[in-house]
């Protein structure tokens, strides 16, 4: 219009700086940009990188640029205030229609079937209107975790006398005294057994002291330890001897004396068995303090005579690998205990169906 002052056009090399927003100042990030005479560039390849979503494609504007004030060359740095104007440089564009991907179909080969020719039936029919965003196909969910079933608590406890009553099975040894009186050895009372081994092998037993000792354990009779060791009480072992050598028929002579430690007592014995040599063991017990020493020693005539009576036979089970995984795997189960006092947790081994939790420990929750 007349007597209007036009205004005059922007310079053609105008710089990036004149894109900013004019009613925000630039900030030190941007400020550090201009200074280095690169700003163009710069903004170029974020606009690049808001349309492409790939840095790769724009390895044409993030060519290098010389700066101003320095003879070395630098690479583009994308800016903060760049990203913006680039965001609403896109903000302007038409918006696409992106359709969503097809969810996944979970089904037999017959439902596929059956659903793919009923689509085509109704294409062939009418054109179906434009397919709407189907929900993002469901996550398979995690499987719930296996309860743990809770161990039987003293389940498989005897309920009659005559379960926990002993009964001698046999008397083996009539048989053998019998036989001995024909064939007797030597007088033993002038033998020193803290030294000899007089007898020994001379004469096997008879066919029904074999039967006895090596008769298999039951099962109710396997002790186990919260540390998953198994063991036959002691009395036990004695039971068997008097069932195939008789009461008085056998018995542990100490081949030394008793040599205390400081936390253990140990001792040797030999068994005797109708006045002949069978075997001689180290028994051992653990004490810790000077009041349990006499059943310390005492302790140790028990854990020679387990020991004795492996050449025997008795209890062989016990010392047989292969029985013990499979007693493990059959009778026993691991059960998760908690200390009363300082609340530690720990894993301990017991019967199945006869989990006893003494103090100071209970089952933990």
């Amino acid at each position: 219009m007349p007597g209007q002052v036009q205004e005059k056009p922007p310079a053609a090399g105008a710089s990036a700086a004149a894109a900013i927003d004019d009613d925000d100042e630039p900030d030190e990030w941007d400020k550090r940009i201009f200074s280095t005479g690169c700003a163009d560039e710069n903004a170029k390849m974020t606009d690049c990188y808001y349309e492409k979503k790939d840095w790769r494609a724009c390895a044409k504007e993030a060519k290098e640029c010389i700066p101003l004030d320095q003879d070395k060359i630098i690479t583009m740095l994308p800016a903060r205030r760049s990203f913006a104007v680039a965001s609403r440089h896109l903000a302007r564009l038409p918006a696409r229609h992106i359709q969503a991907p097809a969810a996944r179909l979970y089904a037999t080969d017959s439902a596929t079937t059956s659903t793919t020719s009923t689509t085509d039936d109704a294409s062939a029919t009418t054109t179906p209107p434009p397919a709407k965003p189907s929900a993002p196909a469901p996550k398979y969910a995690k499987p719930a975790p296996k309860a743990t079933p809770k161990p039987a608590i003293a389940a498989s406890v005897p309920t009659s006398y005559s379960d926990v009553v002993y009964q001698a099975k046999s008397i083996a040894y009539e048989d053998a005294r019998e036989d001995d009186a024909a064939d007797s050895l030597v007088d033993t009372v002038s033998v020193d057994w803290t030294r000899s081994f007089y007898g020994i092998s001379a004469r096997p037993v008879t066919e029904k002291q074999f039967k006895v000792l090596m008769q298999p354990l039951d099962e109710k009779d396997i002790e186990v330890k919260p540390d998953g060791v198994v063991y036959l009480p002691e009395i036990k072992y004695r039971r068997r001897l008097n069932e195939a050598f008789g009461p008085m028929g056998w018995g542990l002579i100490p081949k030394g004396e008793a040599v205390v430690g400081d936390t253990i007592v140990t001792r040797e014995y030999a068994l005797i068995v109708d006045g002949r040599f069978v075997s001689q063991a180290q028994g051992e017990n653990s004490y810790f303090s000077a009041d349990q020493l006499p059943s310390a020693v005492e302790g140790c005539k028990s854990n020679a005579l387990m020991r004795c009576c492996k050449d025997l036979g008795i209890a062989s089970e016990l010392w047989d690998p292969h029985f013990i995984r499979w007693f493990k795997k059959n009778h026993m189960e691991e059960v998760w205990v908690e200390h009363v006092t300082t609340k530690k947790k720990r894993l301990q081994w017991y019967r199945k169906g006869d989990v006893d939790v003494a103090y100071p420990y209970k089952i933990s929750k």
